[in-house]
């Protein structure tokens, strides 16, 4: 019976957000819709980025990479032919991507495809590591692929970039494909793969000793996290409609890493909640970077100050919640009917007292 209340009031929410989507389209400015297609973007990005480690234990600093993998297999997808032909001034572009054309939900689905095909190739040997090394060895890997993409003018355009890429991407997408990266990622962490994954992250020795194929399970979750990376980079790619190298720097990486550690390492309600606020306070502290009015002290214009500012902020809030916003926790039906039970009961005792 429990669990049918929470199908019943996980299937209302979905209704709920989807209005909303609805009356955001539609109602708010280009501004107000970017900002919150880059939210939805890092939720996708920081759910799957928390699965490799937040949930598996593997501090993977190669994000970028998948994304941008992702990207350029999604622009060069969907972009017309006359609009390749235009765009590679250097050299022109290779075949068979000079003739190679497919809809926008088909080129989403190949970038993440690719993207988990390299992530399987590379996983086998990098994730042999441990710890830090892990990390540098997946930094590597972000760095050679924007190396790559800049010396591949036949394929990537080099430094210039591919201009001109179709605006497909809009709330219903962006939301769409973070819902659904919630709902896999959820359901993989609920089953018998899940709890061998925290297994692994808890102790890989005694996880080994039980029978775990830590391998397996580590390549399994590399690969998941890649193609939802790669989803999110074609998303990206068809939002900004035009990607060069410099777009998938170690920058990215750590901006979705500050997601992840901001909204709590195993959560994916803290990544959903720090995805959004994360984004939002680095657009609305832009007009502090034009000079402000703080009582009768007047503060000229700074450059660079709104990340100054950003950088506090964020490190305070780690400084205070240092397990994140959530600290591992989760949200669910059944603790927000009992958090409403309990404020109504001590209305009522508060109301019966003064009676």
């Amino acid at each position: 019976m429990k669990q049918r209340n929470e199908k019943t009031c996980t299937l209302i929410s979905l209704i709920v957000l989807f209005l909303l989507v609805y009356l955001a389209q539609n109602k708010l400015d280009a501004y107000k819709i970017r900002i919150l297609n880059l939210g939805a973007m890092y939720v996708t990005l920081g759910v799957s980025l928390n699965l490799i480690y937040g949930f598996t234990g593997q501090f993977s600093l190669g994000h970028a990479g998948f994304m941008g993998i992702g990207a350029y297999v999604t622009a060069l997808l969907v972009l017309p032919a006359y609009y390749k032909e235009a765009s590679f001034i250097l050299e022109p572009l290779a075949w068979p991507f000079t003739v190679l054309h497919a809809p926008f939900i088909i080129a989403l689905i190949f970038s993440g495809l690719f993207s988990a095909l390299v992530a399987f190739i590379i996983g086998f040997p990098v994730l042999r590591l441990k710890g830090d090394y892990l990390g540098i060895a997946t930094l590597g890997f972000a760095e050679i692929f924007r190396i790559i993409a800049n010396n591949l003018p036949h394929i990537t355009n080099g430094a210039l970039g591919i201009k001109g890429i179709p605006e497909f991407t809009n709330l219903w997408w962006t939301v769409g494909v973070a819902v659904v990266a919630i709902y896999v990622i959820k359901g993989l962490i609920s089953s018998s793969y899940g709890r061998a994954l925290m297994a692994i992250r808890e102790n890989e020795v005694a996880a080994e000793v039980i029978g775990i194929n830590l391998t397996f399970h580590k390549v399994m979750s590399f690969t998941i996290s890649a193609f939802f990376a790669g989803v999110a980079g074609g998303l990206f790619a068809c939002l900004l409609t035009t990607i060069d190298p410099k777009a998938f720097r170690l920058v990215t990486t750590f901006n979705i890493l500050a997601v992840v550690v901001l909204g709590g390492l195993g959560s994916i309600t803290g990544t959903v909640i720090a995805a959004f606020l994360y984004n939002f306070f680095l657009e609305y502290l832009r007009p502090i970077e034009a000079g402000f009015n703080l009582g009768p002290i007047a503060f000229p214009p700074i450059p660079g100050l709104r990340m100054v500012t950003f950088s506090v902020l964020l490190l305070a809030l780690i400084l205070y919640k240092q397990r994140g916003i959530m600290g591992g926790a989760e949200f669910s039906w059944r603790w927000l009917f009992q958090f409403l039970n309990r404020i109504f009961n001590h209305k009522k005792t508060t109301e019966g007292g003064a009676s």
